[in-house]
């Protein structure tokens, strides 16, 4: 026996040895007799399918990947399942191990004609199909208050773990007297630990035909789990403490597959909230059954000191080490916790297994080596911290006097801004003003330089004819005889000069100029020179225009109007505006000197238009110097023509005569 115990499990493939004695169970006999129905049609298949996935109580993920089969399989699907709804009740389970554990019951023929030949064994095997198999309503009605299934079955397995522990006691008070026996060479008294309980219910073990402690146990589980595939099962057990620790004290199992079947149950009860607190009940309750001295002893003793690799159990063992420890939200709780399983050694054999070649084993390794505190580096930074935290203060309290000083000096800012603005505004008008006044200027400036321009042009001219009629007038004297000058003298001595032409104020109202003298005259005398000794009487000559008159620029005479008492004829040209005649002859012409040299009543009387007018030429008392054409180098007779037509038509005819020209 002992050496079939020792053996390892995993090589077989990890199922626990059952004992059948060639009897089948009710299922198998009803799954190899009943022949397969005909297919219906489509529509009744998918309804008859549709209620198969109602009973079974399946995820919403795995019922779309069942309905995605083909027609052919979902028939198959159907006729299983109602094949197997063809088996017993669960009552018919329960008695049976109800029956197994009546401590009465191995003294009952009847009862133990109830069992039958079937092992208990076998009866757990043919309740894990039902439970993993049935509709949701076969397994409500074994859990229901009535049947109360889930309680039958902890109580059973309690029973076998009680059991399982006795014969592991018994085994090691044999290993210990073999020991003993090969280091003496005397026999050890053996302890007593065969209470008259314990032989009891050994006896009732053999007379009931029960199976091996290690294969009900198995099978136990297996039950537990197929009910905690659906929703209410796995309530039920959550809230069931006893459960619970039942299925933690199933790691005491030698197999290593029903190891890894329980840390799967218990690290699925951890994951949900509040279990985690079930859990770590249910293992304080572990170490005080089994005598721990610290809490995961055993398990970290089945996880570190295997007797062979079994992955299935070293994947299930580290995921449910993760799971404990690192689910926890409080930080200092789950550095307790990492430190007890730092106890049990558990970083060391870590780094062992850090270069295993199995992918999964490796993900759960760096899971829990990633997500492990390690206190030493989080008491260096929370020194750092601390002094990071000091300093940070200090930084807030600069930042908000800077902050301070910034608001000071954006306010400071924009005054500054606002008075800029201000005087900017005022530039701007400044330098409008300035460019207008400029623009100004310069019209100005353009304006007075066309017109110096121009009257630097019209002097130009003036002189250049003036010195033309000079010239000529030098000529003409060098040109004539002495005699000639002699005697041109002394006939022109008593005569006055010329006048010079009159002012552009009164030229309208003064008569022209006499005619030039007729063409019969010679060659006209030169003006007379006068001698050193020539009385004051005699006025020489005026000078020619443009010498010696230029009045000062800075002088403007506006010129007196005259009213005649008669109307006298006009002269064709245009009166000199005052601002022109600077600069002209006409400038440096005193009018009043005129008034006091030619009487002017007798200038109107005879010059007037109208009866009596012109008396003067009438008497054809013109003189010679009238006939000369004012100042020509040359005396050119003026034809006398005789008008009839009145004077201002003259004049316009005159006007238009020259605009024709």
């Amino acid at each position: 026996m002992g050496g079939a115990e020792s053996k390892c499990i995993g090589d077989r493939g990890g199922e626990p040895v059952t004992r059948n004695n060639g009897v089948h169970s009710s299922v198998g006999v009803a799954t190899l007799t009943k022949d397969k129905l005909p297919m219906p049609d489509t529509e009744e298949l998918e309804r008859r399918f549709t209620k198969v996935l109602a009973s079974m109580d399946l995820p919403p993920d795995k019922a779309k990947l069942l309905k995605q089969y083909d027609e052919m399989k979902k028939w198959d699907m159907i006729c299983d399942q109602e094949r197997v709804s063809a088996k017993d009740p669960p009552a018919h389970y329960l008695n049976k191990l109800k029956t197994y554990l009546d401590p009465k019951a191995s003294r009952s023929s009847r009862k133990r004609k109830m069992v039958g030949e079937s092992t208990s064994t076998q009866v757990l095997r043919d309740l894990e199909i039902s439970l993993r198999t049935n509709h949701i309503e076969w397994v409500r009605e074994f859990l229901n208050e009535e049947n109360r299934g889930l309680d039958v079955l902890v109580d059973y397995l309690t029973f076998r773990l009680m059991m399982l522990r006795h014969e592991q006691r018994i085994r090691e008070s044999l290993e210990e007297e073999e020991e003993a026996r090969n280091l003496n060479g005397q026999l050890k008294p053996s302890l007593e630990i065969d209470s008259p309980r314990m032989k009891r219910a050994s006896r009732h073990v053999q007379k009931l035909n029960m199976g091996d402690s290690k294969d009900d146990i198995h099978v136990c589980i297996m039950c537990m789990r197929a009910i905690m595939n659906n929703k209410y099962g796995f309530n039920l057990v959550f809230e069931h403490r006893e459960a619970i620790g039942c299925i933690a004290l199933s790691l005491n199992h030698r197999s290593l597959r029903t190891k890894a079947l329980v840390l799967e149950l218990l690290a699925a009860i951890c994951l949900v909230k509040g279990g985690h607190e079930i859990i770590l009940n249910a293992f304080d309750n572990f170490k005080d059954v089994c005598g721990e001295s610290q809490r995961f002893q055993t398990l970290m003793a089945y996880f570190s000191n295997y007797e062979c690799f079994h992955i299935e159990f070293m994947v299930a063992c580290m995921q449910f080490i993760n799971i404990v420890v690192h689910s926890v939200e409080d930080m200092n709780f789950r550095v307790h916790l990492q430190y007890e399983f730092t106890q049990l050694g558990i970083d060391d054999f870590l780094e062992k297994l850090r270069h295993h070649e199995s992918e999964e084993l490796q993900i759960q390794i760096s899971a829990y080596l990633d997500n492990v505190f390690d206190v030493a580096a989080l008491m260096e930074d929370s020194e750092t911290k601390t002094a990071a935290l000091e300093r940070v203060a200090e930084l807030e309290d600069e930042l908000a006097h800077m902050a301070e000083r910034m608001s000071e000096m954006e306010a400071e800012s924009l005054a500054k801004l606002v008075e800029l603005e201000g005087e900017l505004v005022d530039m701007r008008r400044q330098k409008e003003e300035l460019e207008n006044i400029h623009c100004q200027v310069q019209e100005e400036v353009s304006t007075l330089r066309r017109e110096v321009n121009q009257k630097s042009e019209e002097s130009r001219q003036r002189q250049s004819m003036l010195e033309k009629q000079i010239l000529e007038l030098e000529n003409l004297a060098r040109s004539s005889p002495s005699g000639v000058e002699r005697s041109g003298t002394e006939a022109l001595a008593p005569a006055p000069p010329p006048p010079p032409p009159p002012p552009p104020g009164v030229s309208s109202f003064f008569a022209p100029p006499p005619p030039p003298p007729p063409l019969g005259c010679s060659t006209p005398p030169a003006p007379p020179k006068l001698p050193m000794g020539m009385s004051s009487g005699l006025r020489p000559p005026p000078p020619a225009p443009g010498m010696n008159l230029v009045a000062p620029p800075d002088s403007m005479t506006i010129k007196k109007k005259v009213n005649t008492k008669y109307k006298l004829p006009t002269l064709n040209w245009v009166a000199l505006k005052p601002n022109q005649v600077r600069g002209t002859v006409f400038n440096e012409l005193d009018d009043e000197k005129l008034f006091n040299v030619i009487d002017f009543l007798e200038f109107e009387e005879h010059f007037k238009i109208g009866l009596g007018g012109g008396s003067g030429k009438a008497n054809g008392d013109v003189s010679e110097v009238d006939s000369l054409h004012a100042f020509g180098s040359k005396r050119i007779k003026k034809l006398e023509l005789t008008s009839l037509m009145e004077h201002t038509r003259l004049r316009n005819i005159a006007i238009s005569r020259r605009k024709l020209e």
